[in-house]
């Protein structure tokens, strides 16, 4: 089988306080600092979590500027980042535990029978938790 022609590299965050959303992402959801790269001539950083080496894994690239600290408009196109979880009713009760934000508690979706629940990172980016052991595919 052939390498295919592209592969998923990375999801990019604008976020305001990049220790925050570093701790939240690690600490929190698991993921590893993979790396972290300061440029002061554009006056930004780039700091990549997820949890494998960029190499063989699609990463989150959380992009803090300088001269923007107040924040960013979400938009409504953005709708979330994915993420497969096992005992999403444990996941969810540690995470709010820790001082996560859990607006959608876990339960069947809507018009389906998949357990999700929604967590939001310190920027208010919504992550949904989708329990593997009820997940359909296909």
């Amino acid at each position: 089988m052939s390498e295919a022609k592209f592969r998923l590299m990375h999801t990019m965050l604008r976020v305001k306080d990049l220790e925050k959303s570093i701790d939240f992402y690690t600490r929190l959801l698991g993921m590893k600092l993979l790396r972290r790269n300061e440029f002061p001539d554009g006056k930004f950083t780039l700091a990549f979590v997820g949890y494998g080496p960029e190499q063989d894994n699609a990463v989150i690239e959380l992009t803090y500027n300088w001269d923007k600290p107040e924040g960013y408009q979400l938009g409504t196109a953005y709708g979330h980042i994915a993420l497969g979880v096992r005992d999403i009713y444990g996941i969810c009760k540690e995470l709010e535990a820790n001082g996560a934000n859990v607006p959608r508690k876990p339960g069947p979706m809507m018009h389906g029978t998949t357990n999700i629940a929604f967590v939001e990172d310190p920027d208010g980016y919504k992550i949904e938790l989708i329990d593997l052991d009820t997940m359909v595919w296909g």
